[in-house]
């Protein structure tokens, strides 16, 4: 029997913070895009990675470098968690079986359990696997859920799936350059759908 994902359960789960009820479920890449990956030897050692400009140099990572995308979204939950106390979480936190339950409906159904869903999206990260599955959450919930959904993407990141979502579903769109302002935009988005839920402007999940 697949697991049925709840609010009760995700919160059962993720553990306690100061606002248990409130998830802001983070959407992102757990893998960094890394040229020494996909590049071969040869290919490699036609390239001086020290002259090629910053963001490029960012592509050429050590094989043993831990890796960055998914560090990045456990330090943005850990921030979220903390001020303004939201139960931030990431899909592997959960727990559920793809077995049980596959990846793109665990994401849709963890979206339509929560009060913020943030779609973030950094230069570094292997973007196209998390532009699939919010392809897959838009069309489902953008009706239903559309104002509790943000793409946040690092300035260095241009994509047709992020302008296909600003038009056809109206989709909330901001930057970054550094982490700290990620982090503060998506302070800025739980502190608004938080006021919105309590003004009665949006509906109250629970």
């Amino acid at each position: 029997m697949s697991t049925a994902i709840t609010r009760d359960l995700i919160i059962e789960r993720v553990g306690a913070v100061t606002y248990d009820r409130f998830l802001f479920y983070l959407m992102g890449p757990y893998k960094s895009f890394n040229l020494n990956y996909v590049l071969s030897e040869e290919e490699r050692r036609d390239i001086e990675v020290e002259d090629l400009p910053g963001p490029l140099r960012r592509l050429f990572r050590s094989r043993d470098e831990i890796d960055a995308a998914q560090a990045l979204l456990r330090r943005v939950q850990g921030a979220l968690r903390s001020d303004p106390g939201v139960n931030a979480f990431l899909a592997l936190d959960v727990d559920v079986d793809t077995d049980d339950l596959d990846a793109v409906t665990q994401s849709i159904e963890y979206a339509r359990c929560s009060n913020a869903t943030a779609f973030v999206l950094p230069f570094l990260g292997h973007n196209f696997g998390v532009g699939e599955e919010a392809g897959s959450v838009l069309e489902t919930l953008a009706d239903t859920h559309g104002e509790r959904l943000v793409f946040v993407h690092e300035a260095d990141v241009t994509s047709a799936m992020i302008r296909s979502a600003s038009v056809r579903w109206d989709l909330r769109i901001e930057t970054y350059e550094t982490e700290a302002e990620l982090v503060d935009r998506l302070r800025l988005f739980a502190a608004a759908i938080m006021h919105r839920e309590r003004r009665g402007g949006l509906d109250r999940l629970d």
